[in-house]
């Protein structure tokens, strides 16, 4: 299926590895022009490498989103390379442990700067562009939005925010036909997700296969490209009329009795 997103610039934040790689490899791959921004010139540089050796394009801006200065540099950089933007993946953060127990206000804090903000900062600096291409705003959200996972408020409350201004700014932008969508996905199986399990469990390897047990299709992880092919495919004008959407590629995990036999 051609998603006529040839020469569209689309910036996705996060993007140097994880569902935000899978999403500039799938944009890239639909002829798009994936902008990754990402706070590791590593992660970053080995994927700009990667689709120029398959004959593709993709541009790095090495940047943390911490503040809306931050945010408003990269726009222009973006604007400076490109000439355009057509579409936003607002993707980055972090699933930080930040609980209600073991936390601090402090911490609550530094968890909504890291996950939160930059999702309405990078909005609203690319809001001109998008208006003038009538674009796409696609955020990733998580289930812990609406099942909740323990000891991680900060993460949570981002990402239940998320969810809330996808619906407020797809209300908001109608009048200039921007489409705005979330994802929310459940278990993905990324390198952040391993650094997870190893950080918050003795027993890694176990914990994993309990949790992919419990997921009623296939009883397996959802893939990044799974999460990144609804991505895509949202920004795209084969979906044109849809807008204001939270979207579940989880495999069933949310919304289908986990006790189920398949």
């Amino acid at each position: 299926m051609d998603l006529n997103i040839e020469d569209k610039v689309m910036i996705v934040t996060g993007g140097g590895r994880g569902i935000g790689a899978a999403i500039v490899r799938r944009l890239a791959a639909e002829k798009a022009v994936p902008v990754i921004v990402d706070q590791s010139s590593d992660d970053g540089s080995r994927l700009v490498d990667e689709l120029t050796a398959g004959g593709m394009h993709a541009h790095l801006i090495v940047r943390k989103l911490e503040t809306a200065e931050s945010c408003n540099d990269t726009v222009r950089e973006v604007i400076n390379h490109a000439g355009r933007i057509d579409g936003l993946f607002n993707n980055a953060g972090i699933n930080d442990s930040v609980s209600l127990e073991n936390g601090s206000p402090s911490l609550f804090l530094d968890s909504l700067q890291n996950n939160l903000h930059h999702y309405y900062f990078m909005a609203q600096a690319c809001l001109p562009e998008l208006k003038q291409r009538k674009g796409v705003i696609v955020n990733i959200s998580s289930k812990t939005a609406l099942t909740g996972q323990g000891n991680t408020s900060g993460y949570a409350a981002s990402k239940g925010a998320q969810l809330a201004l996808t619906r407020e700014w797809a209300v908001e932008l109608l009048k200039y036909e921007i489409r705005v969508n979330a994802i929310v996905p459940a278990e993905v199986i990324t390198p952040q997700y391993k650094s997870w399990l190893a950080r918050n469990f003795e027993n890694p390897e176990e914990i994993r296969k309990s949790i992919e047990g419990r997921i009623p299709l296939a009883n397996r992880f959802t893939k990044p490209e799974e999460i990144a092919d609804m991505a895509v495919f949202l920004a795209s004008a084969r979906a044109s009329h849809i807008t204001g959407q939270q979207i579940h590629v989880d495999g069933g995990y949310v919304h289908l009795d986990r006790a189920v036999e398949s």
